[in-house]
């Protein structure tokens, strides 16, 4: 236990510190950056935001702060961080240099994807909850073409096609429209070449040829005469093989 006299220096000591800083009350950071309009200020205000992360980062690296505490850490960690960028804004717009480009001067913790610039410094990033976070998802293994044959069937093969009613509508009114397209060009031709064309054509409607049926009198005569074609190739004479040619009997004599 600390000493009454120790005590009563540590009480002295506070109210000589308080005495101070009534007579040379001590400048405060502005709660909102753009109420600083002096360049130089703003950059000492930046400054200081710096050391107070270094020491923010040095202290969340000891795990036995306990969870709670190295959340807390985190959280004021991360707003520090909002609060330097919104001083380099404001540095910028008071004429002074770029501060955002500068080379980093804090240790930047890690953000996992779609935390919006939330990052994990230090031993937070060993807490359960957080760790998973950082934690790769295993690469699904790749399957071999055997195994991707294996669960084939005749419908990734379209052989029952013709029992999907879904897609015989779809070819249907996909064969109407093309079929309008042909007539509309057929009827297109025609008009260039000068030969017109009926401009309703309904090629849903049958139609029929004229044809010439003989009658019965008529197929008889043609029967008759085949026949008679025939009889006539069947017994037309010959020339006998010992006959002598009239040609040759007549250079004899």
């Amino acid at each position: 236990m600390a000493r009454n006299s120790e005590k009563a220096m540590t009480t002295l000591a506070r109210w000589r510190a308080y005495q101070i800083e009534l007579k040379n009350p001590r400048e405060h950071r502005p709660y909102l950056a753009s109420e600083c309009t002096d360049l130089k200020k703003a950059e000492r205000w930046r400054r200081q935001i710096i050391s107070e992360i270094s020491r923010n980062v040095a202290t969340i690296q000891n795990a036995g702060l306990g969870a709670f505490k190295l959340r807390d850490l985190n959280d004021h960690i991360n707003k520090l961080l909002r609060e330097k960028k919104h001083w380099e804004k404001q540095i910028y717009k008071l004429g002074g240099r770029h501060v955002s480009s500068a080379p980093k001067t804090t240790s930047q913790g890690q953000e996992v994807p779609g935390s919006r610039g939330y990052k994990y410094f230090g031993a937070v990033k060993d807490l359960p909850g957080v760790r998973e976070l950082f934690e790769q998802a295993p690469k699904p293994k790749q399957k071999s073409r055997s195994e991707l044959a294996r669960n084939l069937n005749t419908d990734y093969y379209g052989y029952r096609d013709e029992d999907d009613k879904e897609l015989i509508e779809q070819e249907k009114k996909f064969e109407k429209e093309l079929i309008s397209q042909k007539v509309l060009e057929f009827q297109s031709n025609n008009i260039q070449t000068d030969n017109p064309v009926s401009s309703e054509i309904n090629y849903d409607e049958s139609y029929s040829l004229d044809i010439i049926v003989p009658t019965k009198e008529e197929m008889e005569q043609r029967i008759l005469e085949s026949k008679k074609q025939e009889l006539l190739k069947k017994y037309t004479l010959k020339p006998i093989q010992g006959e002598i040619p009239k040609s040759e009997t007549v250079d004899q004599v």
